[in-house]
């Protein structure tokens, strides 16, 4: 997880480098032409094609809907029931105008249509890498693409349509952030049952954008299974992601999370939401040190249930009107900094939460490299913030390090097969 990928620092083709990126470039533009005219095949085929694995393979034919006035990957239900692994990978954009962004984002819509749906590959270079067999199943894979402040700077001419809260993620206190780990032009989380599909989907989307992105940085996370049961556990052993906004309910979702129109948003970016993510290194063996009830006192929970402090059942919500001095959940517990429960405090304590854990390899020194990949979703930037803000203060600081990640806005669903990633944003 987490992993940095080599890049150039440039951000468009140009020096020594120039003439390769360039050539790069006019491949990719060829290939996203062909694709561009295959678009309707490609959509009708793959969904007949998916039919036909859900009737002979069930256990790995499971698909979402890519088409809708949101993307898919947002509202899934938690992953204790649905795509346990996870792929974050950020991107530099390196096309020379907006006609070669918007070629390059109909070659992005075209492969993830296909890789979500499933199917067997149409004979187009470059050819499959058969990792899947000889059809490609969906396994449940959603790509949910969004984009960061960088792409809105005066290469493409988009600067008056950029999400209005839209920022390049600064530092907060008591982080220590890698610059070679953070931001990016173009964020893409791909979410599934198991891993070979993850990977065959990213060489199969690099190999049809080659020339058009140039890696920034990679993370990737997985779900643990639940201990004993109900929500899964993050590496400090407690329950993590229990509250959450209902993603069944359409009015607590247009609420908290989707942007709407009719708004100080872009009219493009209704449908869309603010994403935040953060790569979190954890002080596995110094927490190890810590007495339990008072790693409980810290988070706020009890560690084997997921209980609030007083009570027996993860299912419980937090209650503290009868608690005002801290004396049951501290006041500086993570969970009650994060939702303090006052009038002052309500706007900005509900995001959804879809994150994902990642274990590295060991130190020299022998040390664990694991960690949190939090990813949370929210109508508007500034309710993570003022949040995360609030969680400065939180004795946790001590045995966490926060090293990278990104805000980005996720863009609105794709609607049709001849619709295609951020065409709101790009139509002139």
């Amino acid at each position: 997880m987490g992993d940095s990928l080599g890049r150039n620092d440039e951000r468009a083709p140009g020096g020594a480098g120039g003439m390769r990126a360039g050539v790069q470039r006019r491949s990719f533009l060829k290939g996203a032409m062909g694709l561009g005219v295959a678009g309707l095949a490609v959509g009708t085929m793959t969904e007949g094609a998916a039919r036909a694995v859900t009737d002979g393979d069930p256990a790995d034919s499971r698909s979402f809907p890519f088409h809708g006035f949101h993307q898919a990957g947002i509202d899934r239900p938690p992953p204790t029931r649905a795509q346990p692994t996870a792929g974050f990978v950020s991107f530099d954009v390196t096309v020379a105008d907006r006609r070669e962004l918007a070629d390059l984002l109909r070659a992005l819509t075209d492969r993830a249509r296909f890789l979500t749906s499933g199917g067997a590959p149409l004979n187009i270079s470059p050819r499959d890498n058969d990792l899947l067999g000889a059809s490609v199943v969906p396994d449940g894979l959603t790509v949910t693409a969004a984009v960061g402040a960088s792409l809105f700077d005066d290469r493409y001419g988009l600067a008056s349509r950029k999400p209005v809260q839209l920022k390049t993620m600064e530092a907060f206190e008591h982080d220590d952030l890698d610059e070679a780990e953070c931001h990016g032009d173009l964020l893409l989380q791909l979410c599934a049952d198991h891993r070979d599909v993850l990977a065959h989907a990213l060489v199969d989307i690099m190999a049809h954008t080659s020339g058009a992105l140039r890696p920034r940085w990679r993370a990737d996370g997985f779900v643990n299974p639940p201990r004993p049961s109900g929500t899964p556990r993050d590496m400090l052993g407690f329950k993590d992601g229990i509250a959450n906004p209902d993603t069944g309910d359409a009015r607590q979702m247009n609420e908290l999370v989707w942007a709407q129109p009719r708004t100080e948003e872009p009219a493009w970016a209704a449908g869309g939401t603010y994403q935040a993510v953060r790569m979190v290194r954890f002080f596995i063996e110094k927490w190890n040190k810590v007495a339990i009830g008072h790693q409980e006192r810290i988070i706020g929970r009890r560690k084997v249930t997921g209980a609030p402090m007083y009570g027996t059942d993860e299912g419980q919500d937090p209650v503290y009107t009868n608690d005002p001095q801290g004396r049951l959940t501290p006041l500086d517990a993570h969970i009650r900094l994060a939702n303090p429960q006052t009038p002052e405090t309500a706007a900005t304590s509900a995001i959804l939460r879809r994150s994902y854990q990642f274990d590295r390899t060991l130190d020299p020194a022998g040390v664990a490299d694991m960690g949190h990949v939090f990813c949370c979703f929210q109508r508007e930037l500034h309710t993570y913030i003022a949040m995360q803000t609030r969680l400065e203060s939180e004795p946790l600081v001590e045995y966490i390090s926060p090293f990278g990640g990104g805000y980005f806005f996720v863009l609105p669903g794709v609607r049709n097969n001849r619709d295609h990633y951020a065409s709101g944003l790009l139509a002139t």
